[in-house]
C-alpha cells in the first residue's frame, strides 16, 4: 500500500470480508474477498452484487470552454450527448494510439464530469482546459458503488421513483436513503446494472443498506477481480492489462491502434480533430495484432500471459482468462496474429497450469446482442 494516495470511505468494509486492499490508480482496491469469487460472478448473472469501484478517477468539467476540451481529447462527438446523457468514448496519443477510455457524463448545459481508470485521461483534460474557461475539478470525496445485475433493478424501484424508466447510458439526479446521488444506467459487467455516485460522507450508509436489505434477494458484496470473470464473457478491455503497456512489440513504444483493440467504433462518424484524428486514420489496415476471444478445452481458467500457439508457432497472448461455472466454460481475452484472428481457428494454450487445445471466437461470449445492459422496464 505504499503507493496509495487515495482513499475509500468502505475500507473498513472491505478489510471486513477479508481484504488486503491491494492498490489500483493509487486507492486501495479490494481485489479480493475471503470467499468464493465464483459465487460472486454467479450472483452478479443471476441476482446481483454490489462493488466498490471508487478507484476509476473522477473529473468535473465546468464553464463554456468545456465541451471543446472533451471533444478535443475523446474519440467521440459531444454536441450528440445532452444532459442526463453520456458516451463511452477513447483518448488517443499524437502517434493515435489508445492512451486510456473514460465515461463522458453530461450533468448540466456546461456541466460535465469524466470518469476514467488508470491512464492519462486526467492529465490530458488539465492540459487541453488550460487557458480556456473551463474549471477543472478532480473529485475523490465521489464514491462509485456498482450495483450489478438482473435485479438490481428490483432493488432500487423500491426507492428511486423512475429508475425502471432510466435507459442505457442515461443517468439521473436523485435521492437514495435520503443521501444525495446520481445514478448511471452504466456499469463494467454486461448486466443491467447501475452506477451510484454518492459523497464519502454518505457512501458507508448506502453500501451497509444495499448489503443488509438485499441479502434476502440473493445480492451480495463482490470484490473487484470478479470484473476479470465478467468482462471477458462481454469484450470490455482494461487499461492498460490487454494493451502493448503489459506485452509490448520488441523495439516499439508502448501503444497499440482502436483498430487492433477493436475499439475503432467509438470514433464517431465524420468526427476530425480530435487528438490523433489523423494517425488513427493512417493506422487502419496496419494492425500488428487483433483483440479476440478464445474458448479452450479445460476445466478451469487460463493465466495471465499464457502463451497461444498453431501449428507449433506463437501466435498470441492470453491477457485475461475466465471460467464460468454456470455455462462450464473456459474462455479469455487474447492478443492473436491478424490471421488467427478467426472465428473457429484452431489454436492451443502452452501456460503454467493449463495446456490444452482452443479455437478462436468472436467476442462477446455472453449476449451479444447486448439486450441484458439495454433492457427496458
Amino acid at each position: 500500500m505504499t503507493l496509495s494516495w487515495r482513499f475509500s470511505a468502505l475500507a473498513d468494509r472491505h478489510r471486513a470480508l477479508g481484504s488486503k486492499l491491494e492498490d489500483w490508480s493509487g486507492m486501495g482496491t479490494a481485489w479480493t474477498y475471503e470467499k468464493d469469487i465464483y459465487e460472486e460472478h454467479v450472483a452478479i448473472r443471476t441476482k446481483a452484487g454490489i462493488m466498490d469501484v471508487s478507484g476509476l478517477k473522477k473529473v468535473h468539467l465546468v464553464g463554456p470552454h468545456a465541451i471543446t476540451v472533451l471533444d478535443y481529447i475523446t474519440t467521440r462527438d459531444m454536441t450528440k450527448i445532452t444532459p442526463g446523457r453520456s458516451v463511452y468514448a477513447c483518448m488517443l496519443s499524437d502517434r493515435g494510439h489508445f492512451t486510456d477510455d473514460c465515461i463522458v457524463y453530461r450533468t448540466g448545459p456546461n456541466s460535465w464530469m469524466l470518469v476514467h481508470g488508470s491512464g492519462s485521461g486526467h492529465e490530458e483534460i488539465v492540459k487541453q482546459a488550460a487557458g480556456r474557461n473551463c474549471a477543472v475539478l478532480f473529485d475523490d470525496d465521489l464514491h462509485d458503488l456498482s450495483l450489478q445485475g438482473p435485479l438490481a433493478v428490483d432493488y432500487l424501484a423500491k426507492y428511486v421513483p423512475g429508475i425502471r424508466d432510466l435507459k442505457y447510458f442515461h443517468h439521473m439526479q436523485t435521492t437514495l436513503f435520503g443521501a444525495p446521488v446520481m445514478i448511471s444506467r452504466t456499469g463494467y459487467t454486461g448486466e443491467r446494472g447501475y452506477e451510484i455516485f454518492v459523497r464519502g460522507q454518505d457512501a458507508v450508509m448506502v453500501w451497509d443498506r444495499i448489503v443488509a436489505e438485499g441479502k434476502e434477494m440473493g445480492i451480495i458484496p463482490c470484490c473487484f477481480s470478479v470484473l476479470d470473470l465478467l468482462r471477458v464473457e462481454s469484450y470490455l478491455l482494461f487499461y492498460p492489462y490487454d494493451n502493448s503497456q503489459m506485452y509490448p512489440f520488441a523495439d516499439q513504444p508502448p501503444g497499440d491502434s482502436l483498430w487492433e483493440l477493436g475499439l475503432d467504433f467509438t470514433v464517431s462518424p465524420g468526427k476530425t480533430g480530435f487528438r490523433g484524428a489523423e494517425e488513427h486514420a493512417r493506422l487502419k489496415g496496419k494492425e500488428r495484432f487483433k483483440i479476440f476471444g478464445m474458448l479452450i478445452d479445460a476445466d478451469g481458467p487460463a493465466d495471465l500471459g499464457d502463451e497461444v500457439y498453431a501449428e507449433g508457432k506463437k501466435v498470441g497472448v492470453i491477457t485475461c482468462p475466465s471460467y464460468s461455472t454456470l455455462t462450464k466454460r473456459s474462455m479469455a481475452i487474447a492478443r492473436l496474429d491478424v490471421d488467427k484472428a478467426v472465428q473457429g481457428t484452431k489454436l492451443e494454450v502452452h501456460g503454467k497450469n493449463v495446456k490444452a487445445r482452443a479455437i478462436a471466437h468472436t467476442l462477446t461470449f455472453d449476449d451479444p446482442e447486448k439486450k441484458k445492459r439495454t433492457a427496458v422496464g
